[in-house]
């Protein structure tokens, strides 16, 4: 008679069992996002976590923490090679710190326009850096957009051209080639996390930044920083990288999953940002910014010598300039 409560025990146990065996099976990765939520490249590695989760059959869990929560690109790039956390997103210019060759994709005008840029990024040059990202660590996945970069200043300080940008002091990214970008365009370069950009622009310790016409709007600088140039003197890729020794300790098949809903992802990505790049320039206009179109030959004759300063990546840039 005691057979009934034999056989719940049994059952409980098996559950606990089967239960523990299940949430071992599950891997967890943490990918940190300096973007906010309503921005594309955040809503696309939302994207990507939940195909890495179908595409492996519910073993893999991304969990996206947007908004900078484990700090900055430089921060999160640098957690991610010790393993504190698993997966970032971060821009071609910050990466280039530490995976020197992704560097030349943040050179100013190295791109002819969107079509030779995806070809050089698509084919074997951008194959060529991702495997190099392993010598730091990193396992690169497709490359993203994140826009066209250009200028733009605070509130009572006009910009209309290149001499606009002398002496003043502008924010860049944590970068060699972005502050010698800078110097040579006769401004102050001042690197500076992005989350300190707002409260400085709005309080005058900074002059100006530069960006994407999206990051421009998601993170509300347009609401201090009335004058935008659009130059676009940058063009430089985003890109999920990830702790190398954690992805190759992984079964081959959560391995190809992940670099499938990766590379889904990034052609997601690229769609959302350019049409969202269109729509938040209109926004930013309405909202009673000046953005001027402006002849950028002046910008590309100013920043020549750059190309000459970094001799590591002149085999890559002769490369660039032959793909068609």
């Amino acid at each position: 008679m005691r057979y009934p409560s034999v056989i719940k025990s049994f059952a409980a146990c098996l559950f606990l069992v089967t239960s523990s065996q299940a949430a071992l099976a599950e891997t967890v990765l943490r990918l940190a996002e300096n973007q906010p939520e309503n921005n594309p490249v955040t809503i696309a590695m939302h994207r990507f976590a939940e195909l890495a989760q179908e595409y492996s059959n519910g073993e893999i869990q991304i969990q996206v923490y947007a908004g900078g929560q484990f700090g900055q690109e430089t921060e999160t790039i640098e957690q991610t090679q010790v393993g504190i956390i698993e997966m970032t997103r971060v821009n071609a210019v910050t990466l280039a710190n530490v995976t020197p060759s992704v560097g030349v994709f943040a050179l100013p005008y190295i791109f002819k326009d969107t079509n030779h840029k995806y070809a050089v990024l698509d084919g074997d040059i951008g194959k060529d850096v991702r495997n190099e990202m392993a010598k730091a660590g990193l396992v690169g996945f497709d490359f993203m957009e994140a826009g066209s970069r250009s200028f733009y200043t605070r509130e009572g300080l006009p910009l209309t051209g290149l001499e606009d940008l002398k002496g003043r002091k502008i924010r860049v990214q944590n970068s060699p080639i972005a502050i010698r970008m800078v110097e040579l365009l006769g401004a102050i370069p001042t690197p500076m996390n992005y989350g300190e950009v707002f409260s400085s622009l709005q309080t005058g310790v900074m002059d100006g930044a530069e960006n994407d016409f999206v990051s421009f709007l998601t993170s509300g600088h347009y609401e201090v920083a009335k004058n935008f140039l659009e130059d676009e003197h940058l063009s430089p890729p985003a890109i999920v990288v990830m702790n190398k020794e954690t992805f190759d300790g992984l079964p081959t098949e959560q391995q190809d999953a992940i670099s499938r809903a990766a590379h889904e992802a990034a052609l997601y990505e690229r769609k959302l940002m350019f049409e969202a790049n269109a729509k938040a320039k209109q926004t930013v206009i309405d909202a009673g910014v000046t953005v001027l179109p402006v002849d950028n030959t002046p910008f590309q004759q100013a920043i020549l010598p750059i190309y000459d300063e970094f001799p590591e990546l002149s085999d890559y840039i002769n490369r660039i300039s032959e793909v068609n």
